[in-house]
């Protein structure tokens, strides 16, 4: 009775732990835009298609890049992971250049450093569940840049700890349509596919 009570106890507590760390990812829509142009947006909307009410995350800067503004998004619970996998889908018709959309990549290594992985850079698949209007982009070592040469190398993936990771927009209609549309947000495997639970359109 004792060996099956001490087994219980430790099986419930293996799966609390499991729980706590079970980590559930959000993708929650931000602007930056001091100025108030209103040339930028950011929103999770039904976006795969007649009767299909699937969100994506649809980003626009309908202005020049040289617009002192940005639309994006910020992965909530990113904060303190190691991170092994990143990418998303993007929609074929929207703009996908080495600056737009990116990922901002902030690591901890006793200072914060910034890394950028652009749209462009990463390897580009088919969607395996919407090839037709999206196509996947998964980034690895070698598409990592960082804000400054004095930065330290990329850690790597499945080495780098992370302090934030954002998602920009900010090339505007000079550079391309202005619009992007991402989905299937993909961190550490986990794929993201609606915004914050509190309010999508946010």
């Amino acid at each position: 009775m004792v060996l099956r009570s001490s087994l219980l106890c430790a099986l419930l507590i293996t799966a609390a732990s499991s729980t706590a760390d079970a980590r559930r990812f959000r993708v929650v829509p931000e602007l930056f835009d001091p100025d108030q142009t209103g040339a930028v947006s950011a929103h999770w909307r039904p976006f795969s298609g007649p009767g299909n009410s699937d969100p994506a995350l649809l980003l626009d800067k309908l202005a020049p890049t040289a617009t002192n503004a940005a639309a994006g998004a910020e992965i909530d619970g990113a904060s303190g992971i190691v991170l092994s996998e990143l990418g998303f889908d993007v929609y074929r018709g929207g703009h996908c250049g080495a600056g737009a959309p990116r990922f901002n990549v902030t690591t901890v290594s006793g200072a914060t450093y910034l890394f950028f992985f652009g749209c462009s850079d990463g390897d580009h698949t088919p969607s395996p569940s919407k090839p037709a209007r999206f196509v996947r982009v998964r980034f690895h070592d070698a598409d990592a840049r960082p804000q400054l040469t004095t930065n330290p190398p990329w850690p790597g993936f499945g080495r780098a700890r992370i302090a934030s990771i954002t998602i920009i927009f900010d090339e505007g209609t000079d550079m391309g349509s202005g619009f992007v549309a991402l989905d299937d947000i993909d961190v550490n495997g986990e794929l993201v596919g609606r915004g914050n639970d509190r309010d999508d359109d946010d």
